[in-house]
C-alpha cells in the first residue's frame, strides 16, 4: 500500500534545466533583473506583482495584438476585472502562427475513430482549412460577436470550426454529440446561434448512433438560426426532411470548397478585452446551465502560461487527453496548438478493442503527454493492464489526471505499470476558468495523490467558515484576486447578478470555487470534493473522496456514492450505495467490514448511517457522480428539477433514488 503524500518521482537536473519554467525564470534574470530561488517563490511574485507577472508572460511568449500592452488591467475588483484593456488580440491567431514556418508535413492532430484508422492533419493543411471555413462563414454573413454552435464528435472538423469561427471574432460554442437533445437546446437556446454545425451521427463501442433526427429537431427548436451546416459522419445522406427547415442548409464539403485563401490574404479579427471568445456551459446536473463567457486575451495569456510553464508543451511534443468536445479539456487539447506541440484526437470508446485502446495510440501517435481521467486507470488496474510492458512508450514524458481527486494507488499505478521515470501530475480548475488553479509543476517533486502546487498567477488559498485563511486542513478552495481566464460575464444575466451569486456570495469580493481543498506546509494540494456536495458530520467536514478511496478498494464494491442530508434541528443523516460485483451480497459481514475500514483509516465520522445497494450508481455524460443531484432528491427535490436526464449516461439510474426519498428521516 503506497501511503498519501510518499515521494514517487523527483526531477533530475537535465529535465529540470530543459523546463519551460526553468527557461522563463532564467529569461526574468537577464531581462528583468529577477531572481527566484525556487517554485514557491516564483509563484509568490506572480501574485504580489501580478502586473510584473502577466506583462512578463505577454512579452515573454510574444502576443501579436493591435493597440497598446501597457495596461494590465482595468484596475476594476472582481468580477469586473478586464485585462489588457487597450490591446486587441486573437485566440485563434496564435493558436495558428506557427504554421507560417512550420515544415509542411508537421502534424496539428494526430486523429483517429472507431471506423477511421489513425490519421495526421498538418498544420499547415488545418491552417489552409481554417481559413477557408472562416471565409465562407463571413460571406454567409457572420459577423464579430454572432454564435456558431458545434453538434460534433471529437473530430478534426470540430477543431476546424472552432478556430475558424474565432478567428473570425464569432462566439464559439460547443455540445457534445451524444447529448440529448433537450440538454442541447437549454444551452444553445440561450445563445441565439445564428449558425449549427452538426454532424448526422457518431460511433461508440461498436455501434452506429444515427442523430439526424436530433439534429433536425434542435434546428426546428432555434429560431435565430440561419444556417445549419451538415457532415456526414457516419456517411448518410442529408435527409430529405432538410428541406422543411427555415435555414438554409449547407454541406460541410461546401465550406470547404474553392481555391485556397493565401495566409497573406486572410485578415483574424482582433478584438478587445470585452470581446467574446466563446460560452463554456456548467455541467447542467441541475437546473438551467450557466452560459459562462470567456475573453479572447484572458483565455489567451492564461493559455499561453498553462500549457508552456505548467504542462511543459514544447515544440514536438504530442499531447493526448481522452475528452469529448463538450468538456473544457476538449479546449486545452486543441491549445496545445500555441506550443507548437500536436495533439491527438480521438472518438470513440477507450475499451473499444479491450482495455489497451487509448494506450496503443498513445505507442502510435509517439505521444509525450498521456491525459485521462482517475476513473480510467481504475478500470486499467482491475484488468490487469500494464502498458508499459505492452507498448512502445518511450517518448511518453507525462501524465495529466482530471475530472476527480486522484488517490495515492492512482499515481502508484502509474509507476508500476506504465514507466518508473515519469511526471505524473494531477489537476484541479474547471470550466470556469477553463484551466487549472492548482496543478502541475515540472520543477517539482511527485508525491502520492497530491497536486504539487498552485499554480502562477492564481491567488490560490484556503478558508475556514470565517473566511480565515487556514493551513494544513480542509477549507474551502477561494481566489482572492483576479485571474485572466475567469468569466467576463454570463450570457443574458443582467447586471451579472447570477454570476456574483455563483462564486461571490459566500465571501463577498472573493471567489469561492465550490471545492474542498488542503494546502500542505510544502505547498502540496489535496482537493476534497466539491463544497456542495460536502459530508457534513456533526459539524466535522469530510469530503466523498476520502470515502471512496476506501470503500472502493474493497473487492466486493465496483461503484459507491454517498450523500449527506441536511435534517430539520441541524442533525444529518448519510447514507451509502453501494454497486456491487456479480455473486457479491450486501449482508452484515460485508457492512461490518466496510464500517470498519472507514472507521479505522478514516475516522468513526466517516461510518455510515446506513448502507443501500444499488444496482446503478448515476454519472454525467462528463463522467462525474450525481452527488448533489442524488441528494436533492433524497431530500424532496422534484426530481426534474434536482438533476437533468439528459446530461446523464445513465438517466433511469435516478429512479431508484427517488423512490427511497421517502424513507430519509424527517
Amino acid at each position: 500500500m503506497v501511503t498519501e503524500g510518499e515521494l514517487m518521482w523527483t526531477p533530475d537536473e537535465t529535465f529540470t534545466r530543459g523546463s519551460n519554467i526553468a527557461r522563463f525564470m532564467r529569461w526574468l534574470a537577464a531581462h528583468r533583473d529577477l531572481a527566484f530561488a525556487d517554485y514557491d517563490a516564483l509563484r509568490r511574485w506572480s501574485i504580489d506583482e501580478a502586473d510584473a507577472f502577466w506583462r512578463a508572460v505577454w512579452e515573454y511568449y510574444d502576443v501579436q495584438h493591435d493597440g497598446s500592452a501597457q495596461r494590465v488591467t482595468n484596475g476594476a475588483p472582481m468580477p469586473d476585472t478586464r485585462w489588457f484593456p487597450d490591446a486587441r488580440v486573437n485566440y485563434a491567431e496564435h493558436l495558428l502562427r506557427h504554421a507560417a514556418h512550420a515544415d509542411p508535413t508537421h502534424p496539428a492532430f494526430h486523429h483517429a475513430a472507431e471506423a477511421q484508422p489513425l490519421q495526421v492533419l498538418t498544420l499547415v493543411g488545418l491552417a489552409g482549412q481554417v481559413r477557408r471555413i472562416a471565409t465562407r462563414l463571413r460571406e454567409l454573413g457572420v459577423e464579430p460577436g454572432d454564435r456558431v454552435v458545434a453538434y460534433l464528435p471529437n473530430v478534426p472538423e470540430c477543431a476546424v470550426a472552432m478556430l475558424a469561427t474565432v478567428s473570425i471574432g464569432a462566439v464559439w460554442s460547443s455540445a457534445a454529440i451524444d447529448f440529448g437533445v433537450r440538454t442541447v437546446v437549454d444551452r444553445f437556446q440561450q445563445i441565439a446561434p445564428k449558425v449549427l454545425i452538426a454532424a448526422d451521427g457518431y460511433r461508440f463501442g461498436g455501434k452506429v448512433f444515427d442523430r439526424a433526427g436530433e439534429v433536425l429537431e434542435i434546428a426546428r427548436s432555434l429560431p435565430s438560426l440561419k444556417t445549419l451546416v451538415w457532415l456526414p459522419n457516419i456517411g448518410g445522406e442529408m435527409p430529405v426532411e432538410t428541406s422543411s427547415l427555415s435555414c438554409e442548409v449547407l454541406a460541410w464539403d461546401a465550406l470547404l470548397s474553392g481555391a485556397d485563401i493565401p495566409a497573406d490574404a486572410f485578415r483574424f479579427e482582433r478584438v478587445g478585452a470585452e470581446h467574446p471568445l466563446w460560452i463554456v456551459f456548467s455541467s447542467g446536473t441541475t437546473g438551467l446551465p450557466k452560459a459562462i463567457v470567456h475573453s479572447h486575451v484572458g483565455v489567451l495569456i492564461e493559455h499561453l502560461k498553462l500549457m508552456h510553464l505548467h504542462m511543459d508543451l514544447h515544440a514536438g511534443d504530442v499531447m493526448f487527453f481522452y475528452s469529448t468536445t463538450g468538456w473544457m479539456m476538449w479546449n486545452l487539447l486543441v491549445a496545445a496548438l500555441m506550443t507548437g506541440a500536436s495533439a491527438v484526437l480521438y472518438d470513440g470508446s477507450p475499451m473499444l478493442s479491450g482495455p489497451e485502446c487509448l494506450w496503443q495510440l498513445a505507442a502510435d501517435t509517439g505521444a509525450t503527454s498521456f491525459g485521462c481521467s482517475p476513473t480510467f486507470v481504475q478500470m486499467m488496474e482491475k484488468a490487469g493492464i500494464a502498458p508499459g510492458r505492452q507498448f512502445d512508450l518511450s517518448h511518453l514524458r507525462s501524465v495529466v489526471l482530471s475530472g476527480a481527486p486522484s488517490t495515492p494507488e492512482t499515481f502508484a499505478w502509474f509507476y508500476r505499470c506504465v514507466k518508473p521515470d515519469l511526471w505524473v501530475t494531477s489537476q484541479s480548475g474547471g470550466t470556469e476558468l477553463c484551466s487549472g488553479l492548482v496543478g502541475a509543476v515540472p520543477v517539482l517533486p511527485v508525491r502520492a495523490g497530491e497536486i504539487q502546487a498552485r499554480m502562477l498567477g492564481m491567488a490560490v488559498d484556503v478558508w475556514n467558515d470565517a473566511g480565515e485563511p487556514v493551513a494544513d486542513e480542509v477549507g474551502e478552495l477561494v481566489v482572492t484576486q483576479p485571474a485572466p481566464s475567469m468569466p467576463i460575464f454570463f450570457w443574458n444575466d443582467e447586471g451579472s447578478a447570477r454570476y456574483r451569486e455563483s462564486y461571490f456570495e459566500y465571501f463577498p469580493g472573493v471567489w469561492r470555487h465550490g471545492d474542498f481543498m488542503r494546502l500542505t506546509p510544502d505547498g502540496g494540494c489535496y482537493i476534497y470534493g466539491r463544497a456542495d456536495s460536502t459530508l457534513n458530520r456533526y459539524g466535522v467536514r469530510i469530503g466523498s473522496a476520502e470515502i471512496y478511496r476506501v470503500v472502493e478498494e474493497i473487492e466486493a464494491v465496483a461503484d459507491s456514492l454517498v450523500v449527506c442530508c441536511e435534517l430539520p434541528g441541524g442533525g444529518f443523516f448519510m447514507p451509502l450505495f453501494l454497486r456491487l460485483r456479480d455473486g457479491s451480497t450486501l449482508d452484515d459481514t460485508l457492512r461490518a467490514h466496510i464500517a470498519e475500514r472507514l472507521r479505522t483509516l478514516c475516522s468513526p465520522r466517516h461510518v455510515p448511517d446506513v448502507m443501500v445497494e444499488m444496482a446503478q450508481i448515476p454519472y454525467t455524460l462528463t463522467g462525474k457522480k450525481m452527488e448533489v443531484p442524488v441528494r436533492k432528491v433524497l431530500m424532496g427535490h422534484p426530481v426534474e428539477q434536482a438533476a437533468s436526464r439528459d446530461a446523464m449516461v445513465n438517466p433511469d439510474a435516478l429512479d431508484a433514488y427517488v423512490a427511497l426519498a421517502g424513507t430519509v428521516p424527517r
